[in-house]
């Protein structure tokens, strides 16, 4: 077991375990507080990042940074990661292997950061995180669990960039996660992956 994330970093840094880090220009490892409540977890760096070595850089990350203030948090406040840690070439949706090649990183960045609640944003990293199967049209909203951690699947930002009519059920479930963060009353929508 890794003892901190510098660690845990430096190690993914030199990471070669799948053709990504063939193409990209760096490793994307994650960002902000290291014993963040909230962690949010997407589905792999894209142009902006791969060229800043940063998570959520780009127009998506905009976004996402006006999402956390707008439920009263900072990005120093939250840690910001993704599935793989290498841009898929294009940005194209990285593979279920090069996602389960990536995936015991973010289980070490998780068990470090010990967050009370992950929010999967966009259909991959719901489906790494709690199933292949899962649709995220339908799931997002509902509760899930991963490794014993309430996660709460959600639209990602570059779908809200596309289509805005989404904003609003994202908005919905981010106050799931507001309401369950301060031991208030959510939804009775759960369901276990």
């Amino acid at each position: 077991m890794y003892t901190s994330l510098k660690e845990l970093e430096l190690i993914v840094s030199k990471c070669d375990r799948c053709s990504l880090r063939a193409t990209a220009s760096s490793v994307v490892f994650g960002e902000g507080n290291p014993s963040a409540e909230i962690m949010f977890i997407g589905e792999g760096p894209g142009f902006h990042e791969d060229q800043q070595g940063r998570p959520f850089v780009g127009p998506a990350g905009q976004l996402l940074d006006k999402m956390i203030v707008a439920c009263g948090w900072s990005r120093s406040d939250v840690y910001i990661t993704n599935i793989v840690k290498c841009r898929p070439p294009q940005n194209r949706v990285p593979t279920i292997v090069e996602g389960q090649t990536c995936i015991p990183w973010l289980e070490h960045q998780i068990a470090l950061i010990s967050p009370r609640i992950i929010i999967a944003l966009g259909s991959t990293a719901a489906r790494h995180l709690i199933s292949q199967s899962i649709s995220i049209t339908r799931s997002r909203g509902h509760w899930f669990e991963y490794q014993n951690i309430p996660v709460m699947p959600t639209f990602h930002p570059a779908a809200l960039l596309r289509d805005p009519s989404k904003k609003r059920p994202v908005w919905e479930d981010l106050k799931q996660v507001i309401a369950r963060l301060k031991g208030g009353v959510v939804s009775e929508k759960s369901s276990n992956g």
